[in-house]
């Protein structure tokens, strides 16, 4: 099997899940791009490992092993993610990455900012009656 096929493969994958976590406003497709930029890589991570292990006699296959680690991130990465995506959903009601930009809290309105600018809005509002 020649290294090109599964290299192809990979670069395919891999500019299908960039497309989908720059495109997407779902925040679940954005995960599900994620993962498939995590698969592509693991199909690098096995295609030089099986190439490198019959040129250079390689018996560790590290390749393989880093591809272990991999799919244990990214099982813990989609764990944590769709947690915190079905926690801002409930909070928020909407997934779309578009409308939950700003996270901050309100702002607190017992500061001093907040007696000058009710101060200048009731002598706006005076003003234009």
């Amino acid at each position: 099997m020649h290294l090109a096929y599964p290299a192809v493969l990979s670069a395919l994958l891999f500019c299908t899940g960039l497309y989908g976590v720059l495109a997407r406003r779902n925040a679940i497709l954005v995960l599900m791009s994620v993962e498939l930029m995590l698969n592509a890589v693991n199909l690098n991570l096995v295609a030089f490992d099986v190439w490198l292990s019959k040129t250079a006699e390689e018996t560790l296959h590290s390749g393989q092993a880093l591809t272990l680690f991999t799919i244990t991130i990214a099982a813990a990465e989609i764990g944590i993610g769709l947690a915190i995506v079905l926690a801002v959903h409930r909070n928020r009601g909407t997934s779309d990455i578009d409308k939950l930009r700003d996270t901050a809290e309100s702002h607190d309105t017992d500061g001093p900012d907040h007696d000058a600018l009710t101060t200048g809005q009731a002598e706006k509002a005076e003003a234009t009656a």
